[in-house]
């Protein structure tokens, strides 16, 4: 793999490979797509559309690797995370320079998002505490009541293209911090933020089968909702797939969570500081190009504020979108 992250660190062309059961491995895969810069259009490398058998490996690994992960006391399961957690800040700006180049956003926008992605890691770090149970005595007469969270087992991370970096890490640590398992399908789009993730996971010394990897579409996409072993799923994307994805994996009694695209309206009262107003709502309307499920879609003024606001939006937005030397 070695080799892999020299070849994507030179910009050359090369094929992606699947991570399962702690092993890099070539995927058996006759289809290929092309990971394109938007900017340059060049080929940044080749992601592998793995099978439904390749998910079943998976699956298999991390349902092994649960036997062992969720006896291991949450105390130690975040150690991981707290060296992942310093493997991230180390290799921010490469892996912010990932994203720009794969996903086509600013680089500032990019950092941001690894930024975001490392406090997660750090939100996950206080699961010891944070899934702690409770109890109550006497709820009824002769009746004590208490709680206790235990993991579910094989998760998988379903993942969009806007956000490569962050929104595996909605889920990821917190799934392994509670004890589970998963199995991680970034887009086909902006794989190769996730690979690198993936080496500095492997860095940290997790034992094998708890994170998996397989590239991939559709297929992989059915595949995890159909699995029996595989008992939940997380998803981010479009509405319509979110939708699909949900009914699927419900029918097949997974827990699902599923979070679809969304209106975002910003109320602008009369004494708002139009300056820091209308610059956030220009950053929020199209930072990322506008693809981010919170971007601000549309403004309601009210009362007094519509005319002022009106008029420094549209020199915000000449200021965003003028070109200098």
């Amino acid at each position: 793999m070695r080799e892999v992250a020299e070849r994507l660190q030179m910009g050359l062309s090369t094929i992606l490979q699947n991570y399962i059961n702690g092993q890099w491995c070539a995927a058996q895969a006759s289809e290929f797509l092309e990971v394109i810069n938007p900017a340059t259009v060049e080929v940044l490398g080749n992601v592998p559309l793995s099978s439904a058998a390749e998910v079943e490996q998976a699956a298999q690994a991390a349902a092994q690797a649960f036997v062992g992960w969720r006896r291991t006391p949450a105390g130690d399961r975040v150690q991981y995370l707290f060296k992942l957690k310093t493997l991230l800040e180390e290799h921010l700006e490469d892996l912010a320079r990932t994203i720009t180049m794969e996903c086509g956003k600013t680089l500032a926008e990019s950092k941001g998002e690894m930024q975001r992605a490392i406090e997660n890691v750090e939100v996950a770090c206080g699961i010891p505490v944070l899934m702690q149970g409770y109890n109550s005595e006497d709820i009824a007469r002769g009746i004590d009541e208490f709680m206790i969270r235990q993991p579910l087992g094989v998760t998988a991370i379903i993942c969009p293209f806007n956000f490569p970096g962050m929104i595996p890490f909605w889920f990821m640590p917190y799934a392994i911090a509670c004890g589970n398992t998963c199995i991680v399908k970034p887009s086909e789009k902006v794989p190769l933020t996730m690979q690198k993730v993936t080496q500095l996971i492997e860095q940290t010394g997790l034992p094998a089968g708890v994170v998996n990897l397989i590239n991939g579409a559709k297929d992989v996409v059915d595949a995890i909702l159909d699995h029996p072993l595989i008992r939940a799923v997380s998803f981010v994307g479009s509405t319509p797939i979110a939708q699909y994805v949900y009914s699927r994996a419900t029918a097949n009694g997974k827990r699902a969570q599923c979070q679809g695209g969304a209106k975002n309206p910003v109320i602008v009262l009369p004494d708002a500081d139009l300056a820091m107003t209308t610059r956030i709502m220009a950053d929020s309307a199209f930072g990322c190009a506008g693809q981010r499920c919170l971007a601000a879609s549309v403004a309601i003024t009210v009362g007094e504020a519509r005319k002022p606001f009106t008029e420094r939006s549209r020199m915000q937005l000449r200021l965003a979108t003028s070109v200098t030397d």
